[in-house]
């Protein structure tokens, strides 16, 4: 059964930084493409940015140049470093594989508010 912790989220100002750490278990990790999602209130859940294998990345445009995901295999965790947040990224926000999902985590929620 695969299982994912999402960490590191919480209360930041305008213009912050949050670094989200999610551990993935009972599967092959370093196989697979994984991303962060987020959802907001009233809002479907949307891709934030996704990394290959290989350490390739592709982001959202309305995170480009402000977050970076990158991921330790060794360690079957994948980060996001968040950047100049703005009250728009407030959130839950989820780790997972590219569709087909795994099980969802619990999230970690973000929250950007002076």
């Amino acid at each position: 059964q695969v299982q994912l912790v999402e960490s590191g989220g919480g209360l930041v100002q305008p213009g912050g930084s949050l670094r989200l750490s999610c551990v993935v278990s009972g599967t092959f990790f370093r196989g697979y493409v994984v991303g962060w999602y987020r959802q907001a209130p009233g809002k479907q859940r949307e891709l934030v940015a996704h990394i290959t294998s290989g350490g390739s990345t592709n982001y959202a445009d309305s995170v480009k140049g402000r977050f970076t995901i990158s991921r330790d295999n060794a360690k079957n965790t994948v980060y996001l470093q968040m950047n100049s947040l703005k009250p728009e990224d407030a959130a839950l926000y989820y780790c997972n594989r590219n569709s087909p999902f795994w099980p969802w985590g619990q999230g970690t929620q973000v929250t950007v508010s002076s």
